[in-house]
Order: structure tokens, then C-alpha cells, then sequence
């Protein structure tokens, strides 16, 4: 109990948390929810079950660093909930904010996957005549501080040019790819875990593609793995050019500015108005109580992209009944409307230097909205299908003894 307590309180500082108050805007978003909730019957069975599997996938990538990860696919956490898995290779590059741990992970799978999607991924320009129904995994694992990841690096925020250098040492094309990022800006502390990962990563999965060339690759992450793996599934997408790139994030904080934003929105066609947003190609899952998809703040330049689905109930487990896609860039269905984003950035000027401490964002200079909840960030933010990061027996206690999802499947294919 002991090593819980002070694992919880290692995840989210209590320093960095910032305070909830009342405000009308959040008022008028709950409003808004319930007219979603009325006009909308969630999302499929199918499609529930696919992120549910991929939440305890990305839950596994919290004993990279600690227990550990055995082959052929073994941990003391959930690795039993997928015996067709095979481990492939885990990687942890340190113990800094800038730090990024994971797994790769081959699944050759027994029986046809659920949906369309995991075959063929629309808008991908080329079909798969022959069925397939292997993939290969690679997980992020979120931080243990996310709050002093979002604020003590995002003092600068790092131009982003989405192409290799010409010296690239893994032979990528030093070209510049067809989609061009204008007036870039990432977060800094997210694009450097991606460089220091992919030194791993990306070799590894470059034999894998060059071996299993019809296997759809699925990057999942959750917190900062989410936002370090979209910038891995850019790389692959955009600059490698593999085309069957799946992209699932739980609790992804905001990665870069606008021009970032359209540049992801136009890579993967989360824009699109003729595809169904459940044969989406990246599903960027976020939680009614989660602060985190709306950090950092708009004040500082950041934007949310698309592709976003909302778990609109508070408390676990959710039902397909619960989940809604949203449009756009800013639902104000969705986490937007908890945010007052239009009204912010209306009367909020962008900030040219923002804050680069806990303590100054804290002190009331800087204008706060209702998003930010001290025990959001402490489970909410966890809180995806099952309470994500303990690597221990069963998970978080908070699930023990609780009944499993029904399955509509015999295999744990994605």
C-alpha cells in the first residue's frame, strides 16, 4: 500500500496541480453535454472494444522502467490479456521530463479483427487484397509528472520542420514531403522525447514494415506518450511514407500551434467531411474531468487538433452509450466546451514568453479557466476505460474485483 500511495503522489505533484473554481462557462458546458448525450448514441460496440483493448495495451507500457517486460510477452500487469502478443523490444531513454519508455510488440493474430478499419484504413490510397490480420504495436508511456512536463518545458516552444536532416543516420528520405508544416511550433520537451526515442524505435520498426509490409502499425500512448507518439506517426506517415499508420491517444496534452495543427488535421484527413469518424485513422481519446487535453494552455500558443472522441461520463466503467466523436478542432460538445476556448481567444492575447513555472502559473497573473481540477489531474487523467499507470497485479486496486468488459470476440486482436 505503501509503494501505491507514494507511486500516486510521485505521478502527479501536488506542487504543480492547479486549483478548480466555479465559472458559467463550465456551467454551459455541462448543458451542452446533455444536449450531445441526447441527439447521439454513442459510439459502436466495435469500435468501444478496440479502444478499451488498446487502453490495457497502453497500461502495460507503465512496467517499462519498473517490472518489467519478458518475452514472449509477459509482465506482472496486464501482458496475459493478450496472449497472441509477441514482444518485439522495450526502450527507456531516462529518468528526465524529456524522458520516453515504451514497448514494440508483434501480434500475427488468430481470427479476422474487428471492422474494416484494421484491414484497410480508409483514405490510406491503397487497398490489401489479401486478409491480414496481424499488426505491430508501438506503445508510449506517459510521464510520471505530466503537469511539470507541460509547464517547465514550454518556455520555448521548438519550430517544427517534419522532415530528417540529410545526414539522418537510419537512410530517410532528406526530402521535404508533400505536405508542407507553415509557421510550425511544437512543444519543446514532447518533440525532443520523440528525437531521442526514435534512435531506437525507428530501426527496429523499419525491419519490421520491411518484413510484415501488410501489417497496419498502431502507435498508442497515453498522457505524454500520446503526444510523443503522434509525432512518431507523423514521421512514419509523412516522411517515411508508410500509409497503414493507426493512431489511438488517451489524455493527449496539446502538442503545437495552429500551423502544427492544420498539418496533423490534413496528414491523417481528420477533416474530412466524407469519412465516418469511426474508420478515422487516429482517435485521440479525452476524458470530461481530464485537464490535460487542454494543456498548455491556448494562452501560450497551443491548439487542440481533430479526431477527438469524448468519454462524457465521469466515473468508471464507461458504455458505448457514453463516448461521442467530435467535430472539428473545437467541439464545444467535447473538452473545448469546458475551456471557454473561443471566449479566451477573444480576450486573451497569445503570450509571446509564457510561464515557465508551476509557481507563476499558480499565482493568479495569468488568467485561469474552470478546466483545471486538482483531482482531475490526479485520476481523471488516468481514468481511460480502466485507471491507467500501476504496474502491478490486476491494475489499479480501484478495478480490482471489477467485471471485464463483454466481448464480442474470442481473441484479443485490435
Amino acid at each position: 500500500m505503501l509503494f501505491i500511495l507514494t507511486h500516486l503522489l510521485h505521478l502527479f505533484p501536488l506542487g504543480a496541480a492547479i486549483l478548480a473554481f466555479a465559472s458559467p462557462v463550465f456551467d454551459r458546458h455541462l448543458s451542452l453535454q446533455g444536449e450531445r448525450a441526447n441527439a447521439s448514441g454513442g459510439i459502436s460496440v466495435n469500435l468501444f472494444t478496440s479502444l478499451e483493448r488498446l487502453s490495457r495495451l497502453v497500461d502495460i507500457t507503465y512496467c517499462v522502467g519498473t517490472s518489467g517486460i519478458r518475452q514472449p510477452f509477459s509482465c506482472i500487469s496486464r501482458c496475459k490479456d493478450f496472449p497472441s502478443l509477441e514482444l518485439v523490444m522495450t526502450w527507456s531513454t531516462g529518468v528526465l521530463l524529456s524522458d520516453s519508455c515504451g514497448y514494440v510488440a508483434i501480434d500475427h493474430g488468430a481470427s479476422p479483427p474487428i471492422g474494416e478499419l484494421y484491414n484497410t484504413p480508409p483514405g490510406t490510397g491503397k487497398g490489401n487484397t489479401k486478409a491480414h490480420h496481424g499488426a505491430i504495436i508501438v506503445a508510449f508511456r506517459g510521464t510520471y509528472s505530466i503537469t511539470n512536463a507541460v509547464i517547465d518545458l514550454s518556455t520555448v516552444p521548438q519550430k517544427y520542420v517534419p522532415y530528417p536532416p540529410e545526414d539522418d543516420e537510419y537512410g530517410l528520405p532528406p526530402t521535404e514531403p508533400e505536405h508542407i508544416c507553415t509557421n510550425c511550433t511544437v512543444h519543446m520537451g514532447f518533440l525532443l522525447s520523440w528525437q531521442i526515442a526514435r534512435r531506437t524505435v525507428l530501426p527496429e520498426l523499419k525491419r519490421l514494415h520491411e518484413q510484415y509490409p501488410h501489417y497496419p502499425i498502431h502507435v498508442v500512448g497515453h498522457s505524454l506518450g500520446g503526444a510523443v507518439g503522434t509525432l512518431a506517426a507523423l514521421e512514419m506517415k509523412v516522411i517515411i511514407g508508410w500509409e497503414r499508420i493507426i493512431v489511438t491517444t488517451f489524455g493527449e496534452p496539446r502538442i503545437g500551434n495552429t500551423g502544427f495543427v492544420e498539418y496533423l488535421d490534413t496528414a491523417f484527413r481528420l477533416q474530412d467531411e466524407g469519412i465516418d469518424p469511426e474508420q478515422r485513422v487516429y482517435r485521440r481519446i479525452t476524458h470530461v474531468d481530464d485537464p490535460v487535453p487542454l494543456l498548455p494552455l491556448s494562452e501560450w500558443g497551443y491548439r487542440s487538433h481533430a479526431g477527438e472522441f469524448f468519454i462524457s461520463r465521469s466515473g468508471l466503467p464507461p458504455k458505448p452509450s457514453d463516448i461521442w466523436p467530435c467535430i472539428g478542432d473545437y467541439d464545444p460538445y467535447c473538452i473545448a466546451g469546458s475551456d471557454g476556448e473561443e471566449t479566451d481567444l477573444v480576450e486573451k492575447p497569445t503570450l509571446e514568453h509564457p510561464p515557465s513555472d508551476a509557481n507563476t502559473l499558480s499565482s493568479g497573473i495569468w488568467h485561469i479557466p474552470a478546466r483545471f481540477k486538482l483531482w482531475g489531474l490526479l485520476f481523471a487523467h488516468r481514468d481511460y476505460f480502466w485507471r491507467l499507470g500501476l504496474c502491478i497485479p490486476g491494475g489499479d486496486p480501484i478495478d480490482w474485483g471489477r467485471d471485464r468488459y463483454p466481448a464480442t470476440t474470442t481473441n484479443d486482436e485490435l
